[in-house]
């Protein structure tokens, strides 16, 4: 049995479902709010990707790389998707990325109770010691949203990454520790409660 399974996990605001072939097509109309497969320094799937990248996430999970559809709880509508993936189960350490949503829910509660489920799951029922994030070094973004967690840059991986457009990425990587979840947590609860 992998460290970490398939489950849901409940919020206020949002419902984070284990990722299967049925969102599919809901996934699909919430990329098409804001088109942000269009980024050239963003992994996010066009609509005609999204069976492809769905099921390469299913996959995934057998791993135990863990992948959800995140959904609205007051509209019952999917507004995007998140996952773990390169878990380091000996180090008790995974990654948390592949984080896109619906334009409409950018700048709302949605990602901070997101990032505060999955978070709070790892660090108090898995004994997480860390948390890696990882991005883009253009996707000001996202970075502005990891560091907004209480993330810390670790560095930056220079020439890491081939991009699809043939461009060379570099990779911005930050983490938080398993002592720095209590303060992380807080900040978290005031901004998505």
């Amino acid at each position: 049995m992998s460290w970490l399974e398939n489950i849901e996990l409940s919020g206020a605001v949002v419902t984070l479902e284990p990722l299967d072939m049925s969102h599919v097509e809901p996934l699909q109309a919430a990329v098409m709010d804001g088109e942000f497969w269009k980024l050239w320094f963003a992994r996010v799937p066009a609509p005609d990707q999204m069976a492809n990248y769905v099921m390469h996430a299913v996959t995934d999970a057998k791993e135990g790389n863990i992948a959800f559809a995140v959904r609205l709880s007051e509209t019952n509508r999917i507004v995007g998707t998140t996952r773990f993936y390169n878990v380091d189960e000996l180090n008790r350490r995974p990654m948390l990325g592949y984080t896109w949503y619906a334009k409409s829910v950018c700048r709302t509660r949605v990602n901070s109770e997101t990032k505060l489920l999955l978070l709070q799951h790892v660090f108090e029922q898995k004994g997480a010691i860390a948390v890696e994030f990882r991005t883009h070094f253009f996707n000001q973004t996202s970075r502005t949203s990891i560091e907004r967690l209480g993330a810390k840059q670790d560095g930056i991986l220079r020439n890491h990454q081939i991009m699809p457009d043939g461009s060379i990425r570099d990779t911005v990587v930050y983490s938080i520790l398993q002592h720095e979840w209590p303060s992380v947590k807080n900040s978290l609860l005031s901004r998505s409660g």
